[in-house]
């Protein structure tokens, strides 16, 4: 009887999972892209500077970042001439290095589905070509900025699709944008789909395989900017990409965890994160999410709802939010409240003007510490 229980279940989750949609067909089966930089096999063979390389599937971003360290300005430009894709995508370079030689690298691919991210003035942070194309890019100055965020997306977002122009809230270029405008432009925003995401309403999306492997790569992302000098960023987490953020949290450098219309973050309660870092979730009332079965049984499924009391996460309001790809829309509630949370800051205001209700955040979630560290005013 319990193995039946657990097949309806189940079976539920793959129908809430495809509704709408011609069924399993409708997502395509993805492999994720893993592993170190394309180019890193002539990066280990190089000896030009006398010494050996970093290597990039066994280095630590502090590793990476001590290397740097210890070269002239004519080295390191060396090594972007030479090896433009593995220092654009090594964790733990230097910034600026890393945007000359994503330039370099997407220059060379002579792609259609590259011209956008070529133009002159992007700051291209990460860049791999292999699969459906992999993209970090950086709105604002991460020298100066004294606060970071980096926007997670879901499904159906590869570097061809990362700045589309329709649907744009639904875009890690469009949430990242809006936030940094939200904030005054007195933050810096990553828009990282540095992630195999899933297509459609597949099999990929009711599972966690193509969020393990991203997982990895956005911990060990976020220590790259660490060990870079940046500081820790907060996490904005949409839809599938809750999923890679729960998977990743006990790893990734952040202060923050914010997941919104997320089918679950692969944890039963906030407690299973094992997590330091605040952990936030919004939900609005006409987000399609909500009709998807909050279980994992088989290997299908993610989990409890963030967004669900009994979870603990801090709630964020998001009443003014429409449909699932609508958090990030201006003028919205829960834009502003994640401007608010991307700035280290809570005051009273927001909390008397709505961008964050008392009834919203539990007791214990504002301590004298908050207030010592001026998140609350």
């Amino acid at each position: 009887m319990r193995r039946f229980r657990r097949t309806l279940v189940a079976a539920a989750l793959a129908t809430a999972m495809v509704g709408g949609t011609a069924g399993w067909a409708s997502g395509n089966i993805q492999r994720a892209v893993t592993g170190p930089p394309v180019g890193s096999a002539a990066w280990r063979a190089d000896d030009s500077l006398g010494r050996a390389l970093p290597d990039p599937a066994s280095a630590t971003p502090g590793q990476v970042a001590r290397f740097f360290a210890t070269l002239t300005p004519s080295r390191s430009q060396q090594l972007v001439r030479r090896h433009p894709l593995v220092v654009g995508n090594l964790d733990g370079a230097p910034v600026a290095l890393r945007y000359e030689a994503n330039s370099r690298a997407i220059r060379a691919e002579h792609d259609p589905r590259y011209e956008r991210l070529a133009k002159p003035g992007r700051q291209i942070l990460a860049f791999d070509p292999r699969g459906r194309g992999q993209v970090a890019e950086v709105y604002g100055d991460l020298a100066t900025a004294r606060h970071v965020s980096v926007v997670v997306p879901g499904s159906d977002i590869d570097a061809a699709t990362f700045d589309r122009t329709k649907d744009p809230y639904g875009t890690p270029a469009g949430m990242a944008g809006a936030l940094r405008a939200a904030t005054g432009g007195r933050t810096a925003v990553i828009a990282w789909a540095g992630y195999t995401t899933p297509v459609g309403f597949g099999l990929d999306v009711a599972t966690g395989d193509l969020a393990e492997a991203g997982a990895g790569r956005l911990a060990r992302f976020t220590q790259g900017l660490t060990a870079a000098g940046v500081g820790q960023p907060v996490l904005f987490c949409h839809s599938y990409g809750a999923v890679v953020c729960g998977l990743a949290a006990s790893e990734v450098n952040a202060t923050d965890i914010v997941v919104l219309g997320a089918p679950g973050m692969r944890a039963g309660h906030r407690a299973d994160l094992h997590t330091d870092a605040r952990v936030w979730a919004a939900k609005n009332p006409s987000d399609w999410i909500s009709r998807v079965p909050h279980v994992e049984i088989a290997g299908l499924g993610h989990g409890q709802d963030p967004a669900a009391p009994s979870f603990g996460a801090r709630r964020v309001p998001a009443d003014l939010a429409e449909g699932h790809t609508g958090y990030f829309v201006p003028g919205t509630d829960s834009l502003r409240a994640f401007a608010a949370i991307a700035q280290g800051r809570i005051t009273r205001s927001d909390i008397a003007q709505g961008r964050i209700t008392r009834s919203d955040i539990a007791q214990d979630d504002i301590t004298r510490d908050d207030i010592t560290r001026g998140e609350v005013r």
